[in-house]
């Protein structure tokens, strides 16, 4: 009789602490923990904004994963694209069809420079060359980001000078080869500004 009475005080005891339990993890109700809860957990202030930053903190895309100079000799990321719309502007310093392009990229990127960041990206030259064509053909408005061994355009699928790519903020990337007329170039600036 006695084993059955510690079976029984033991049973009701461990059933008393499974409802304590419950009690002071259900009592408060709703989403907050209750005080005996809160007071048992350590509180990091930086976890809610660490969290909205990770959510606001675009994901970048693998062809925009890159680190490179300017003609001006400033480091230039890639990643600073990423959750942008931007267009990106394949160039040589000696192409003259570049060089006849130049003052159409120039004026889009002033009317869309707003909704659309515009990037050149200068290849096959001497950057002093680069330097000379973006002041020669008014191109200053705008960052070139220099290809100096040609990987940032093989990262994009270029082979040959004028090229784009659209980059939506989604992380899309469209790769245009060759050059586009004006009109064109506002079509589709204007169609990656609405997706």
């Amino acid at each position: 009789m006695r084993t059955r009475r510690f079976s029984t005080t033991v049973t009701a005891t461990f059933v008393a602490l499974a409802l304590a339990l419950l009690a002071t993890g259900c009592g408060t109700g709703g989403d907050r923990p209750s005080s005996a809860a809160s007071a048992t957990r350590p509180v990091d202030p930086g976890a809610s904004s660490q969290a909205a930053e990770d959510r606001a903190t675009p994901k970048v895309p693998t062809k925009l994963d890159f680190t490179t100079r300017t003609v001006d000799g400033e480091e230039f990321k890639g990643a600073s694209l990423a959750g942008k719309h931007a267009v990106l502007w394949f160039w040589a310093p000696w192409c003259t069809v570049c060089r006849s392009e130049a003052p159409t990229i120039a004026k889009t990127a002033a009317k869309w420079g707003d909704k659309v960041t515009f990037v050149g990206v200068p290849g096959r030259g001497r950057t002093a060359d680069m330097k000379q064509f973006v002041t020669d053909t008014g191109l200053d408005g705008i960052q070139h980001a220099v290809d100096t061994d040609g990987s940032l355009w093989a990262g994009f699928g270029v082979t040959a000078q004028p090229a784009l790519a659209f980059v939506d903020d989604d992380g899309t990337i469209d790769v245009v080869p060759g050059g586009l007329d004006a009109t064109k170039l506002n079509d589709k600036v204007e169609r990656l500004t609405r997706k």
